[in-house]
């Protein structure tokens, strides 16, 4: 059996069932994201891509007791809809798949679920239903947007230009998302296309501050979860009307 797997993906049957019955797992955690643009030179992956990194380091971390389920790669996007090649899902069409993945894993007998967010779009959305969803599922079933780990005084440290939140952290395609792939999947930025943007703030950017990001972000996100398992951190469900 394969005892260290963080990814669900990668799990027969029997290995999966082995250790959900055995009491190991813990907690689920399901990203989401967007297949959007991002400027001239990030390519339209990058939030599907850095939620992946983040949720996989984050269970990691804490094997065997997290695993990383398969979560909805495109999100809520219209507004950059006017930019050809990005994808969009209508919100509706957004949460019915998120709620029928958050059903998948508690019928598969998960207590903790963490909606790991990697896109700012989807956020209005979860946040108007999410009260709804607490009721359905009665669990202690959380939504996080990896960068609210991260506070104005890490912005003011590692940034070059801005230090607000959201406009400067994460922002879109600046200084901070440039700085998270040059420093975990450099292959998705084309440097060259900088002369092209009037912004400066995505030049800036480096693979050294990247990565303090992304250990710090990993570090609480770690803690977060920690807290979900220890029983610390629970999403209060609320009552139905009498």
């Amino acid at each position: 059996m394969n005892e260290s797997e963080v990814l669900l993906r990668k799990l027969t049957r029997r290995e999966f069932r082995q250790r959900m019955q055995s009491g190991e797992l813990k907690v689920c955690i399901l990203p989401v994201a967007a297949l959007e643009q991002h400027l001239e030179h990030l390519a339209m992956e990058h939030d599907w891509r850095s939620v992946c990194q983040v949720a996989a380091a984050v269970a990691e971390r804490l094997r065997p007791r997290v695993l990383v389920a398969e979560g909805v790669m495109a999100g809520i996007s219209e507004h950059h809809m006017r930019h050809p090649g990005t994808l969009s899902l209508q919100p509706g069409t957004f949460l019915t798949a998120l709620s029928d993945l958050v059903d998948s894993v508690v019928r598969a007998g998960f207590k903790n679920v963490l909606v790991l967010n990697g896109h700012g779009g989807n956020i209005s959305a979860c946040q108007a239903t999410w009260d709804q969803l607490l009721r359905r599922f009665q669990i202690n079933l959380q939504f996080l947007s990896y960068w609210n780990v991260l506070t104005e005084t890490d912005a003011k440290e590692l940034l070059k230009f801005g230090h607000r939140l959201p406009e400067d952290l994460p922002g879109h395609a600046q200084e901070f998302e440039t700085a998270i792939a040059l420093a975990a999947f450099p292959e998705n930025v084309r440097t060259g296309m900088w002369k092209d943007q009037p912004d400066p703030k995505p030049s800036m950017a480096t693979a050294n501050q990247g990565q303090v990001f992304l250990d710090r972000i990993v570090e609480r996100v770690t803690a977060y979860l920690e807290e979900m398992i220890d029983g610390k951190r629970i999403a209060p469900i609320p009552p139905f009307f009498p």
